[in-house]
């Protein structure tokens, strides 16, 4: 199904991540005349609202929220007036019909952005579909978290493909819809410059580090469940590691690019005790600021990890013996999302005799919270060279804030929502992904449980525990920072 949804329906319309992210979005689109001027939106949530009341909400999260220079009085009126509420008990089936009433009319296609608890995807989907929600023009997207492991995620699965098949559910990761993610296919597939070296033969490691400064951040519940292992690398570093080492798809068709990524997923190899290092945050101190270690945030004792470290490799023949460090974690010294090329020394350094030493070149790819790829190269300082030759790394930055001065930037939620308005699927997991991502998680945990391992501490505002220093340096790495 291709054709765009002349209606968009949010749950949780009135919590943090619509406030923050996807009223912004939309308002975004609307602004820039890239939704349907008769695009219809629809929230819903238990909050008791009216549609002006919701509107209300709406207009002080984008005062909140939105930019400066995004906001316009006169567009921000037009914005709202697409705006419509309905108060709703997920739990309860009889809701669903006044839903339904409230909508009218879903002949010109409707799209659902579903974030809600794990709980209440079955009593949802089921609502949705007696309601006369769920035809043959209405697409769903799945907001996370789908699940705890395998077996949760597929029952979710299985209640959400009863009702939408696979060609209509859409399950959003919002890395996928970072601008520096997609430069990531860009810069591997439209320069021959790189994809001949992207291989084990050119490559010594990759490292892909998701790191944050926050705490809980009022998440406490939620997070304590959950840990970092299934909180950020299950979904978010996972679809990285896809991404940077899948073969080339044959287009950019959605089902060409999944394809490649799951197979990547599929040559994950289990990995190993001493692979893999989990630590726990104490207090310390981050930007300058005292805070507090996670057991009292957290107000009670807990094992739930706040930081995992792991040695990875992808059995295939492009990777065969190459390393992915990934590392991920809060209370860290700073928020950073990156990808690291390393590649491998040159075989014979001509140098070497007039002193000339050398470095391997690296490739850094930042994803937060600057956007550029960075290559590290060797250059010769100036001079006459009587004493020996000076070697130094020089970068070649790309910079796509300065290269792209005149394009907006976008914010991933704006590409996703647009996308799933109209029904392009190509930044959206497949279910085969989320589950094979899910294997390979839940086989960790295990051993995890079967080697009593436990979270190191480690002091907030350091790069985690000694352990994961170790966990690189045994093959003679140092991560990057």
């Amino acid at each position: 199904m291709s054709m765009h949804s002349s209606t968009l329906l949010l749950f949780g319309a009135t919590g943090d991540l619509s406030r923050r992210m996807l009223l912004p979005s939309l308002y975004a689109l609307h602004a820039d005349g890239l939704i349907n001027p008769d695009l219809r939106i629809f929230g819903t949530a238990r909050s008791t609202l009216t549609d002006d009341g919701f509107r209300d909400m709406a207009r002080a999260a984008l005062c909140e929220f939105l930019p400066d220079d995004r906001k316009a009085e006169g567009l921000i009126d037009a914005f709202l007036q697409r705006l419509c509420y309905v108060a709703l008990d997920a739990s309860d089936p009889q809701g669903f019909a006044a839903l339904a009433d409230k909508i009218g009319d879903i002949s010109g296609g409707l799209s659902i952005f579903l974030s809600t608890a794990p709980s209440l995807f079955e009593p949802t989907i089921k609502g949705l579909h007696n309601a006369g929600l769920s035809g043959e023009n209405v697409r769903i997207g799945l907001e996370k978290p789908l699940g705890n492991d395998l077996a949760s995620s597929q029952h979710i699965n299985d209640a959400v493909n009863a009702v939408f098949p696979e060609t209509r559910t859409f399950r959003i990761d919002h890395y996928l819809g970072k601008e520096t993610v997609q430069n990531l296919m860009a810069l591997r597939f439209a320069n021959m410059l790189f994809e001949p070296l992207w291989n084990a033969n050119a490559i010594e490691h990759v490292q892909i580090t998701v790191s944050e400064t926050v705490g809980l951040e009022g998440r406490a519940g939620f997070y304590d469940d959950t840990g970092a292992l299934r909180d950020m690398v299950q979904n978010h570093m996972l679809q990285l590691l896809a991404l940077t080492a899948m073969e080339p798809p044959a287009s950019l068709d959605a089902t060409a690019i999944r394809d490649e990524k799951v197979k990547v997923l599929r040559a994950l190899r289990p990995v190993v005790e001493g692979d893999v290092v989990t630590g726990q945050y104490n207090e310390g101190a981050v930007n300058g600021e005292a805070v507090k270690g996670y057991d009292a945030d957290l107000g009670k004792p807990s094992d739930t990890e706040t930081f995992v470290a792991i040695k990875a490799y992808v059995d295939n023949w492009r990777w065969q013996g190459v390393p992915f460090f990934l590392r991920t974690g809060k209370r860290l010294p700073e928020r950073r999302s990156e990808i690291v090329i390393q590649f491998k020394p040159v075989p014979h350094n001509v140098f070497k005799d007039r002193g000339g030493r050398l470095e391997a070149n690296t490739l850094v790819i930042r994803l937060q919270p600057e956007e550029y790829v960075r290559l590290l190269v060797m250059a010769k300082e100036p001079g006459l060279d009587r004493g020996g030759v000076t070697l130094r790394e020089v970068p070649l930055d790309l910079s796509l804030t300065a290269a792209f001065v005149g394009s907006r930037r976008r914010i991933a939620y704006e590409r996703l929502l647009l996308d799933l308005i109209e029904g392009d699927q190509t930044l959206f997991v497949r279910r085969d992904e989320v589950e094979v991502q899910w294997k390979w998680i839940d086989a960790i945990r295990a051993l995890w449980d079967a080697t009593a391992l436990k979270p190191k501490g480690y002091g907030a505002g350091s790069w985690g525990p000694n352990a994961a220093i170790a966990l690189t340096e045994r093959d003679g790495v140092s991560w990057h920072e």
